[in-house]
């Protein structure tokens, strides 16, 4: 009886000492240093059954923790239960126990873990409970082996929270697909996973971000990662191993200590599924049609009504989305009929063409244009409408962006009249090359030939009745004025590019490394500008251009392709390079030596 009553001691005792001497362990029982405020997290004194119970009957399974004090379940989600089952665990408070039980029948001869992160808290002050590993088996024996690694998204590299990494004994392409795994596990803050426990077998590793939580993945809705080759573990499990460990997320130093084994970067695939997907009339001699995925094999496509000659046509650069113009004086009609002939997935995953009949009424604006006097129309609604403009910070690169709103069929772009005014106010006229946008017809880049230079005032005017749209409207006039910042605290940031030995894109992007401020492509030895550089802190990705397209690739978890791969540039050991106020700052990379890394 004596021993009976030491057994939540032992308990108490197995699961924290070993992280009471681990720095910044979450798991701490010191006591609170100063005032009456409850800061100790609330922990488990009694488990039954035990931790490393085997033999656990696959039905009517229960299993109780008892906590030193009352607890609240705050994120059920994050009570996580691997191999996971179709329906979560059933898990209620009852005084100061957790109490587990288990909506269908579990596997027979198999290793289970639940685990508890970020999960539970005390029910009077919310002190999160850290978190917990509990094991147990079906079986005679528990598996005692362990794989790691990080999940990091495959544009930023950075960390991917609350992702699903699943191992799968079953090795065929289709398992992650059709059933769930053999074990999982979910990522922490750090993007950091350990699955433990588990079998001395090959595995195949996956990560997903599971948007339907059900522990399969879905292409329609999840990001999707995974690991080339077969994984076998290695490591066994040893309840002091800092992978196994519980660490505040704030704690840099042990969270970046831990083993790593695997790196997994998370992308979206293509769909696979090729169908209609979306129809819309943007105006009454325009619309747009978009498709499930990408390279759409369209035959053949006409308009009612309207000669072939009359059609015009624009594919995005993933050729999914399809712009269409009818170029016709003749009123408009009420409804649009269009016919697309194209390959289609049928039933049997087969691509088989497909006739569809899209009918596209006018836009109600339009149609109630029409019905209005002449007086109320707008200016808009009978003038060739285009955006003029130039950003001082990267005009020097990207030139004035002139883009109309429906394509021109009438143009002088040699009336275009560029001039500079110099310090002094003495005006120069200039000249221009045009460029169309190969990805918009619509979209034209113009660009001074003259070098810009700081103090100087460049403006571009469009003469009027230089460009005439499919609507029969001509443009009225506009000019656009622009200088070079002069802002004497903003510095310049210059990259040579040595060893070039393949195409690669450039990018600078901000310090959360969500905007891209500046691309270059190339593909030889180049020296690179970033001017106009605020005070800050910013990152240069540079991705390897494997099929020559100047876009960044995604990966395929069927054909087994990765995404393209991207790198950040590591200014010492940091990956990111702070620029002071009014600086040059200059960085040569080596190119063949990163992507060599």
């Amino acid at each position: 009886m004596k021993i009976k009553r030491l057994i939540p001691l032992f308990v108490a005792a197995a699961v924290f000492v070993p992280m009471i001497f681990i720095h910044s362990c979450a798991n701490t029982t010191q006591a609170p240093t100063g005032g009456l405020k409850d800061t100790i997290p609330p922990f488990i004194i009694d488990i039954n059954p035990l931790p490393g119970a085997v033999g656990v009957p696959v039905s009517g399974a229960k299993i109780m923790f008892r906590f030193d004090e009352y607890v609240t379940i705050k994120n059920p989600k994050n009570i996580f239960l691997s191999p996971p089952q179709a329906k979560s665990p059933k898990v209620r408070i009852k005084d100061k126990f957790l109490i587990v039980q288990f909506e269908e029948p579990l596997d027979s001869n198999t290793t289970y873990t639940l685990n508890f992160t970020n999960a539970l808290a005390d029910n009077n002050e919310g002190n999160m409970f850290p978190g917990y590993t509990y094991v147990f088996s079906t079986g005679p024996t528990i598996d005692s082996l362990l794989v790691t690694g990080v999940v990091q998204d495959c544009n930023t590299l950075r960390p991917v929270k609350d992702a699903t990494v699943l191992l799968y004994k079953d090795l065929s392409d289709s398992a992650v697909f059709l059933h769930r795994p053999d074990a999982a596990i979910k990522t922490d803050d750090w993007g950091f996973f350990c699955i433990p426990y588990i079998a001395d077998t090959v595995y195949r590793l996956y990560a997903i971000k599971d948007e339907s939580n059900n522990n399969i993945y879905d292409p329609d809705t999840d990001l999707v990662g995974f690991v080339d080759s077969l994984v076998r573990p290695t490591v066994r499990v040893v309840d002091t191993l800092p992978e196994m460990l519980k660490y505040d997320m704030l704690d840099t130093l042990m969270c970046e200590a831990r083993r790593v084994d695997y790196k997994i970067r998370l992308f979206r695939e293509k769909p696979s599924k090729q169908y209609l997907v979306n129809k819309v009339r943007t105006g009454d001699r325009s619309a747009y049609l978009t498709f499930m995925a990408p390279y759409v094999w369209i035959d053949s496509l006409w308009v009612k009504g309207y000669s072939a000659n009359q059609i015009i046509t624009q594919f995005n650069t993933l050729q999914d989305s399809l712009e269409i113009w009818v170029n016709s004086r003749k009123p408009a009609p009420d409804t649009l009929h269009i016919f697309v002939n194209y390959r289609k997935t049928d039933s049997l995953g087969v691509l088989t063409p497909s006739l569809e009949h899209v009918r596209l009424s006018m836009p109600e604006g339009k149609r109630v244009l029409q019905r209005m006097q002449r007086k109320n129309i707008k200016k808009e609604d009978t003038t060739c409408v285009f955006k003029l403009e130039a950003k001082p910070e990267t005009v020097e690169q990207n030139g004035f962006s002139l883009e109309f709103n429906l394509p021109i069929i009438y143009e002088k772009f040699d009336s275009l009249d560029f001039r500079y005014l110099n310090p002094k106010q003495k005006e120069f006229k200039g000249s221009v090359t045009v460029e169309r946008d190969t990805s918009n017809l619509r979209h034209y880049i113009i660009r001074p030939k003259e070098k810009l230079l700081p103090g100087y005032e460049y403006s571009l005017k469009v003469p009027h009745h230089a460009f005439r749209d499919i609507g029969g409207f001509y443009s009225d006039s506009t000019v656009v004025k622009v200088s070079l910042p002069t802002d004497e605290k903003l510095s310049l940031l210059r990259t040579p590019m040595i060893n070039v030995d393949r195409k690669i894109i450039v990018d600078l992007l901000d310090e959360s490394r969500k905007k891209v401020l500046r691309t270059y492509i190339i593909d030889s030895d180049s020296v690179l500008e970033f001017p106009y550089l605020q005070e800050g802190k910013y990152s240069i990705r540079i991705t390897d251009d494997g099929n020559r397209n100047s876009i960044v690739d995604t990966g395929s978890l069927l054909e087994h392709r990765q995404p393209e791969s991207v790198l950040f540039f590591k200014f010492g050991e940091q990956d990111f390079v702070e620029i002071p106020a009014s600086a040059e700052v200059e960085q040569e990379i080596d190119i063949k030596t990163l992507l060599a890394q």
